[in-house]
């Protein structure tokens, strides 16, 4: 596949993406395909978030797409690019596997409880939750995804040994039970373009 079937990023675009996530890679990462792939998606993100939003012209193209044209563009991975289909194939298996932190976020009266549906997925609510990052603890994976996605510091009012874990297709899934948070609470993503809608469910019991 061309890229030029699809969106061309702008060379100065890329050259900004490739100078904040991916130069500095450690050279001894650099040929661990699947982490370089992590700091690709973080690029995907921040050139969605910010170029996207800001400039007209530039629209928003899947993972494949953008990482085809980080591959062509940067030095280090030109050679790669003929093999992304399986780098690709790779990465997305490892994180299936990579634990998953969040919370259930309860009224006082228990009886009514936050889901998220995601920007692009319309048709899934869950709860808010993420991966965790290298040398994260879960609890601390689970206050910083919270406070990403809703907008609410859980920190004080989260307890390690209370939480619902389950194991999903290879995948650990744990949810912290935080209780009596206020249904006056304001909540509000700080991330763009990850949470389309933050809503309060009645009926818990």
């Amino acid at each position: 596949m061309s890229p030029d079937q699809h969106q061309q990023i702008p060379a100065k675009v890329l050259d900004d993406l490739c100078s904040r996530f991916i130069i500095n890679i450690p050279a001894e990462q650099r040929e661990d395909l699947v982490r370089v792939l992590f700091a690709v998606e973080l690029a995907h993100w921040f050139f969605i978030d910010f170029y996207c939003e800001d400039y007209n012209d530039l629209h928003v193209c899947n993972i494949k797409e953008f990482a085809q044209q980080i591959f062509l563009h940067c030095p280090f991975l030109r050679d790669y690019v003929h093999n992304l289909d399986i780098i690709l194939s790779r990465w997305r298996g490892y994180k299936l596997s990579v634990p998953t932190y969040g919370a259930v976020l309860l009224d006082p009266t228990y009886e009514h409880v936050l889901l998220v549906r995601g920007f692009y997925n319309r048709e899934s609510w869950g709860f808010p939750k993420g991966k965790v990052q290298e040398n994260e603890s879960p609890l601390k994976c689970a206050i910083r995804e919270v406070m990403e996605e809703v907008g609410f510091d859980m920190k004080d009012r989260a307890f390690d040994d209370q939480y619902l874990e389950r194991d999903l297709n290879g995948q650990l899934i744990r949810l912290y039970i935080i209780k009596h948070v206020p249904l006056d609470t304001k909540f509000a993503a700080k991330t763009k373009n990850e949470i389309k809608v933050i809503y309060i469910f009645y009926g818990m019991q």
